[in-house]
């Protein structure tokens, strides 16, 4: 009965785990529902004192409006993993707290400087680090080697320059006997993101977006309007790119049904491509004209201010394991996505891979030239000004330089209270 008792008190006495939500952008099912709610797994059995209870939001889009909504209502998550560029609408929204507040060790800030400087550029604001790359990415060119060889290109060599991928385009389009084209040269996706692909033109020239700060946006300088005319210019004049707005979900299935011989689209679908595509393709950087160079791209981790400190502690804790380098190398192979540090690189599973399929670091090789995605204050409706001019130049409704002045004008409006 002694023996009873003690063992009673011993259950009772024992604290119980912390439990944290986790928001995170897929959703509900599929094969990447399975695969974080494995990840969760693995790391509850890790950490016996932490319970994480993920949540999947849907779109990136959906995911940051639902977030937002909780942090109002009192009730966010624990962590979430949103846009990199939605930095500063969750700093204006005092929504989220840096991990400089969160640090305990000397381990712990060594940690927080262990990631590619090139993601950091959308993680870190007013000195302080907001965010921790998880799936990250740099836009790439993709081309079918089969298609290079039919038209007399050598198919082990991407166009290195905006001239060369012209002039590769117009040997790769293929008209029928009416004059329709059932093989476009080349596709730029111009829906869904349409202002990431065009920042990826922009940097090619030597051109910003927008300042570090995120309070000013330099739509309308020379450098930004040739670089949308040149997009403009290979459907319109070299009629070697499909017209008009071309959807971003429906590119990587146009590459893989050879409707397109080459395509622009994030390294996060190399995966996807690798394991759909019935045929060899070969993956480079971004052509360039003045330079080369990408924006990255895709999510971080935040953490949320309104949490609990325990919370926030046992989140911290969560963060650290999942961006450590074995699992974002697991999770950059099983996807297309970046391992976030270089010590990703270095574990033996990415050696293993990259080995076999080379394609695997070019993402990665592209970050010492890459910028920061397109991040300000009033993100949304900043990108949203800038992504109707590009509508309208792409649809001819607007010359480049007007729709360009246009989205300028719409900008500096929606900025001028963040002007100091």
């Amino acid at each position: 009965m002694l023996l009873a008792a003690l063992l009673v008190s011993a259950g009772t006495s024992r604290a119980a785990p912390t439990e944290i939500s986790f928001y995170f952008p897929i959703a509900v099912g599929g094969p990447v529902a399975k695969s974080m709610s494995a990840l969760v797994a693995d790391f509850e059995r890790e950490n016996p004192d932490i319970r994480v209870k993920p949540i999947y939001t849907g779109t990136y889009k959906d995911s940051i409006v639902k977030a937002l909504t909780a942090h109002k209502s009192g009730t966010p998550p624990d962590a979430a993993v949103l846009f990199a560029v939605d930095i500063y609408t969750l700093i204006d929204a005092n929504a989220i707290t840096p991990y400089d507040e969160l640090v305990a060790s000397a381990a712990d800030t060594a940690w927080l400087g262990s990631f590619y400087p090139a993601l950091m550029a959308n993680s870190r604001a007013a000195g302080q680090t907001w965010g921790i790359p998880f799936q990250r990415s740099t836009i790439l060119l993709y081309w079918n080697k089969k298609l290079f060889a039919q038209a007399g290109l050598d198919p082990n060599r991407p166009p290195a320059n905006w001239r060369e991928m012209t002039d590769y385009a117009q040997k790769l389009t293929r008209r029928d006997a009416s004059g329709k084209v059932t093989q476009w040269g080349v596709q730029i996706p111009s829906s869904g993101f349409p202002y990431w692909l065009f920042q990826g033109l922009v940097t090619a020239n030597g051109a910003a977006l927008m300042n570090a700060a995120g309070t000013k946006t330099f739509f309308d300088t020379p450098a930004v309007v040739e670089a949308l005319q040149y997009w403009v210019d290979l459907s319109r004049v070299q009629k070697v790119h499909p017209p008009g707005v071309v959807e971003w979900g429906t590119t990587p299935r146009d590459f893989i049904d050879g409707k397109a011989a080459m395509i622009w689209t994030t390294s996060g679908n190399l995966g996807n491509l690798r394991e759909k595509a019935g045929f060899d393709f070969g993956v480079s950087a971004l052509p360039a004209n003045t330079q080369r160079g990408s924006p990255t791209g895709g999510g971080n981790f935040y953490i949320f201010r309104k949490s609990p400190p325990a919370q926030q502690k046992a989140a911290f804790r969560f963060v650290q394991w999942m961006v450590a380098p074995a699992r974002t190398a697991q999770w950059g192979i099983n996807s297309g996505y970046i391992g976030v540090s270089p010590a990703a690189w270095e574990t033996d599973i990415m050696k293993k891979h990259v080995a076999a399929f080379p394609a695997a670091a070019v993402a990665r090789d592209q970050l010492p030239g890459a910028v920061a995605e397109l991040s300000t204050h009033e993100n949304q409706r900043v990108t949203r000004a800038l992504n109707n001019g590009l509508a309208a130049a792409l649809t001819g409704s607007k010359t480049p330089q007007q729709a360009m002045r246009d989205a300028q004008a719409e900008a500096t409006r929606i900025l001028l209270p963040f002007q100091r």
